[in-house]
């Protein structure tokens, strides 16, 4: 029950952020300048480039990696696996699997809801392949491990699953505190 109100709080969530998009503007938006990360954001897009530039360089496996309230390490990375689950109940691959384990700790100051859904990967080319949600429910001994919020402080550590063509090699992942955020790389070459 949980579950379904959080998802249909965030499903209201988008749709009045896609009804408000493009109603304000910096003189008429009502919020106040009170810190320098608003101030750098907004120094950023005035200046055109649209990008934040104090955006942290690449991380590697192992090395922790910061989006939002989230913390993220990336363990390892195992490609080529065709079935996650028991013989009884599982997932097959279109293609092949490639297991992520990921550990998530929240560094904010409430608790955050982790969504394997907003992961991405890509390939060398620059394909990008989302999470598949219903694999990593058999991926995880503990199939909630990502659908509970996590308090601060707090940290999960779990599988998010990709599955990807055959012939491909995953080169980075793009990793997301919610739906909404920049996102932080990890490079897994």
């Amino acid at each position: 029950m949980r579950k379904t109100t959080t998802l249909a709080l965030i499903a209201g969530a988008l749709v009045a952020l896609g009804c408000g998009a493009g109603t304000t503007d910096d003189a008429s938006s009502g919020t106040a300048d009170t810190g320098t990360e608003t101030a750098a954001a907004d120094a950023g897009k005035k200046a055109g480039s649209g990008k934040n530039e104090d955006k942290p360089k690449t991380a590697k496996i192992g090395q922790p990696a910061r989006d939002g309230k989230f913390e993220f390490t990336v363990k390892s990375a195992k490609c080529g696996v065709s079935k996650v689950g028991t013989s009884m109940l599982g997932a097959q691959a279109q293609g092949q699997f490639c297991l992520v384990t990921l550990n998530v700790k929240n560094i904010g100051k409430e608790s955050q809801m982790f969504d394997g859904s907003s992961q991405k990967a890509y390939g060398a080319n620059g394909t990008e392949y989302s999470a598949d949600g219903s694999a990593a429910l058999y991926a995880n001994k503990n199939a909630e491990t990502f659908l509970n919020d996590i308090n601060p402080g707090n940290q999960v550590t779990g599988v998010v699953v990709f599955d990807v063509p055959k012939n491909v090699k995953l080169a980075k992942l793009e990793l997301h505190d919610s739906p909404f955020s920049g996102g932080v790389t990890v490079s897994l070459t």
